[in-house]
């Protein structure tokens, strides 16, 4: 999964070639949003590709989308992966930098624990617990070049709380990523479009050069996940004097 020279980088996206859709019945004591869910997953490209591929995630490919738009997971590079469960960002990580090459770090964090992965190390933790930076920094041995959150809460079904509960997360790891990353760095975060983003966006325009939406096209049509994508940290004694 090399990037570079030439070759095509690794985790290509599935095959446009459509097979004819799954019906799935309800059955026994399956509910109707369980069918609906069958029913997706086994009409869902990405799904088969990663499972062909051997990827933990079809969430794999939206950061292999994200990469080969903004080009951030440079080999060598530090990468910390907020909500890395079950791995599929880890991974993808891990290949494009080359860690398990020895060229680069990469740091997985997950209340779930993580199979383990070569080349990463995955710590079995609440992000949002008092010690757990700590633990973090320590794990990285220097500055992060990429902080990356994939992270989301549970989901209440109820529209605004949900889009409150990720933004509440993804301003966490942003909290985070000033205290560790190094200058130019890249910081990736899942939110909700729901209208509660100006807070987190008017830090970010002032900690980071570029800032910008994205929505890979592994997300789902119908899901209302994008991703903020904030690169050029200026670093903290030059984002605090634009406090």
């Amino acid at each position: 999964m090399s990037r570079g020279g030439g070759k095509r980088r690794s985790g290509r996206a599935p095959t446009t070639g459509r097979a004819p859709a799954v019906r799935v019945k309800t059955a026994g004591q399956r509910t109707h949003s369980s069918t609906q869910w069958l029913e997706r997953q086994l009409n869902d490209p990405y799904v088969a590709e990663a499972k062909r591929l051997g990827y933990r995630s079809r969430a794999a490919f939206k950061l292999i989308q994200l990469d080969d738009r903004f080009h951030f997971l440079k080999p060598g590079a530090r990468v910390v992966d907020l909500g890395a469960a079950p791995g599929g960002w880890t991974q993808m990580a891990v290949a494009r930098v080359k860690a398990e090459a020895g060229r680069g770090r990469v740091v997985g964090i997950d209340l779930l624990a993580v199979p383990p992965i070569a080349g990463a190390v995955l710590l079995k933790a609440d992000f949002l617990a008092d010690e757990a930076p700590a633990a973090l920094t320590a794990a990285l041995g220097g500055p992060a070049d990429v902080v990356l959150s994939d992270m989301a809460a549970p989901t209440t079904g109820h529209a605004a709380t949900d889009h409150l509960r990720v933004m509440a997360l993804a301003e966490a790891a942003h909290d985070f990523a000033r205290t560790v990353l190094a200058p130019g760095g890249t910081f990736i975060a899942k939110v909700f479009q729901g209208g509660a983003e100006r807070t987190l966006l008017e830090a970010l325009k002032r900690d980071f050069a570029q800032v910008r939406h994205a929505k890979p096209p592994a997300s789902r049509s119908e899901s209302a996940e994008v991703y903020v994508v904030a690169q050029g940290f200026r670093g903290r004694n030059e984002s605090a004097k634009g406090a």
